[in-house]
């Protein structure tokens, strides 16, 4: 039985991925599956980096605007809901590309992740989320390097959602988040649910930090502040998941006082370039060996232009994702 085809378009942040997916989507005739951990979130779009209306150039975008910011999301219903979107854009007779750079959500769509080997334990969560609040991400990510030292390697202190995760798992299990996932990467021997084609954007690492931090410059232009006080207002809690994301927490921390303006704009893109260090370590030793890493220029047309060119050649010498061990 032939695999569905699927194009995926990753990276990390401030790489040009939107452009280069909205410009394949009007050539090949596809429509975008956000694999964005944050742009799911109403409300939620200077600070996400949400492509707007006019950089959507008439492509439709899935899972962009589709939940409310206190609502959960994760790779588990990522996975569910891009399958069923999947299968949507197919029918109809289009492309699915999926453009984002949450490479853990990337993995569960193509490989399939278990993610109900453990009962979720809210009593837990809560208790580690307010030890973190309490005691600050670091001592938190310590509690983690007591009991699993390479998942503490793999996730950043800032990232309390998958550290909490982590620790849940060992004191439900015994056993570490790191020699499970491990196993399971290796059952699964890299046969993939699509036949995906997947390029990985990448910049030289000058360029890209200095578009980080005129991101970050721009999204303070176009209302970054007011778009955290609004959200606030509207009751959304800084303890909320989506609220702590990158651009909103820092933002929360400046209207607390506990930072100046200028503090933490500095922390926002100090942090941000943080973020892009890991995802392109992540994409270079976690997302599949087939995957080809693209040069992204400033012009969106020619890199769009370059995927198609490698499309074409893979086509034309009969290699697919499938037989590529995708």
């Amino acid at each position: 039985m032939m695999k569905t085809k699927i194009l995926i378009v990753a990276g990390a942040t401030a790489t040009g991925k939107s452009d280069v997916a909205a410009a394949l989507a009007l050539r090949l005739g596809g429509e975008i599956i956000s694999a964005d951990s944050m742009q799911i979130y109403r409300k939620m779009d200077i600070g996400t980096a949400k492509p707007t209306k006019e950089e959507m150039r008439g492509v439709k975008h899935w899972l962009v605007d589709e939940m409310w910011p206190d609502e959960p999301y994760s790779a588990a219903i990522f996975q569910d809901m891009a399958r069923v979107r999947i299968a949507d854009i197919v029918a109809r007779g289009k492309i699915p590309i999926v453009c984002g750079g949450t490479g853990f959500y990337i993995n569960a769509l193509l490989y399939g992740t278990d993610f109900t080997e453990t009962e979720t334990d809210e009593a837990l969560r809560a208790e580690l989320a307010s030890y973190a609040e309490a005691n600050g991400q670091n001592a938190l990510h310590m509690r983690l390097r007591d009991v699993d030292p390479d998942a503490a390697d793999a996730i950043h202190a800032n990232n309390v959602r998958r550290v909490i995760r982590a620790l849940e798992y060992h004191a439900q299990t015994g056993l570490r988040i790191s020699a499970h996932n491990t196993a399971q990467r290796a059952q699964r021997n890299r046969a993939a649910a699509y036949d995906a084609d997947m390029f990985i954007l990448t910049r030289e690492r000058a360029v890209l930090y200095d578009r980080i931090d005129r991101r970050v410059d721009k999204m303070l232009a176009q209302g970054l502040i007011e778009e955290v006080r609004g959200l606030l207002d509207a009751g959304y809690t800084a303890g909320l998941p989506s609220m702590r994301g990158l651009g909103y927490k820092e933002v929360i921390r400046f209207l607390n006082g506990e930072y100046t303006q200028d503090e933490a704009v500095r922390v926002l893109k100090r942090d941000t370039r943080h973020f892009a260090k890991r995802q392109f370590t992540w994409f270079a030793h976690q997302a599949d060996a087939a995957a080809e890493t693209i040069y992204a220029g400033e012009n969106v047309e020619e890199t769009a232009a370059q995927i198609l060119q490698r499309l074409g050649e893979r086509q034309s010498d009969g290699s697919t994702g499938e037989q590529r061990g995708m």
